[in-house]
């Protein structure tokens, strides 16, 4: 096969251990970088464009989109779509998964555990919003952040007021969510590929951190998960319409919460914790299902 990797740093862990899984299995593997693709949007023939180089002829395509550049990559994802090129997540799965509001939302619908969240527009409802989720201690997220960035535990009922008012002078989208105390700063990376997980791995945060991020000093261990855990991750990873996912979950005195479902996840601390050839797992599913044809996306909103 002929494999696109939408990348914009061919060095880094994630996209290298792709290529030489693809490698390894005698697939041609292209790193692009989708920030200096551009589109020729036409009905009579659809394409892309890459340094100069019209882009055809590729089996399948493996987004690996920053959350930051999320509206540019997803809108190359969904030109190689529409020129029929099959691909691991499709456009509008990874555009649900970085609207963490939507997100959430979708996952409610399918009865899926999440903790206790709110979402409010004016600053005149700060008080309903804390009540909603049970008062302090609390949480509270921007939408757009990731990796740890823009998340705040709130430990008092002042801090929060100080901080919801802080983030909606910047004009901020925030969620406010209960805090799961007895979590004690650790979630489960629970990673997904087709229909399974295959991988997954408890994540503890720094001592004095309740962000259990690994690029903020987080340890990560291989872990068994629960039946019900893992059901979990991978109905998460459905309802948003992802074939690939990082879903991460808190355990809680009433079962696994969901609390973010990844469309990029990072390969190298799952990878490095479990032993599993991850990288591999995601061509092999590329070698099942991309000569199938393109996967219609299913998820209703």
């Amino acid at each position: 096969m002929k494999i696109a990797i939408l990348s914009t740093d061919p060095t880094l862990y994630s996209t290298r251990k792709l290529v030489e899984a693809g490698e390894e299995r005698g697939h041609k593997v292209q790193v692009i970088d989708y920030l200096r693709c551009y589109m020729s949007i036409t009905s009579m023939k659809t394409q892309v464009t890459y340094m100069g180089e019209s882009l055809e002829g590729f089996d399948a395509i493996i987004p690996r989109i920053a959350a930051t550049k999320t509206f540019y990559g997803t809108a190359v994802v969904r030109q190689f779509e529409m020129m029929g090129v099959f691909t691991v997540n499709p456009s509008q799965a990874i555009s649900r998964s970085r609207d963490k509001l939507h997100c959430l939302q979708l996952l409610a619908r399918e009865g899926i555990g999440l903790p206790v969240t709110g979402f409010a527009h004016p600053t005149k409802d700060i008080d309903s919003l804390i009540n909603t989720v049970g008062g302090a201690p609390l949480v509270i997220k921007l939408l757009e952040g990731t990796q740890g960035i823009g998340v705040v535990l709130a430990e008092t009922y002042q801090a929060a007021k100080s901080v919801i008012e802080a983030f909606r002078g910047l004009n901020a989208n925030i969620l406010v969510q209960e805090f799961i105390e007895e979590a004690s700063g650790a979630d489960l990376r629970c990673f997904v590929v087709g229909d399974r997980v295959i991988a997954a791995i408890k994540r503890q945060g720094a001592e004095g951190e309740f962000r259990s991020n690994l690029h903020r000093g987080g340890k990560a261990k291989k872990v068994r998960l629960s039946s019900q855990e893992r059901s979990t991750a991978m109905l998460s990873a459905k309802a948003i319409g992802l074939k690939v996912a990082g879903v991460d979950l808190l355990r809680s005195n009433h079962g696994p919460v969901v609390i973010e479902v990844n469309s990029s996840p990072g390969l190298e601390g799952i990878e490095t914790a479990t032993g599993v050839d991850v990288s591999g797992k995601i061509i092999e599913f590329l070698e099942k299902n991309a000569r199938k044809g393109q996967v219609r996306d299913r998820v209703e909103g």
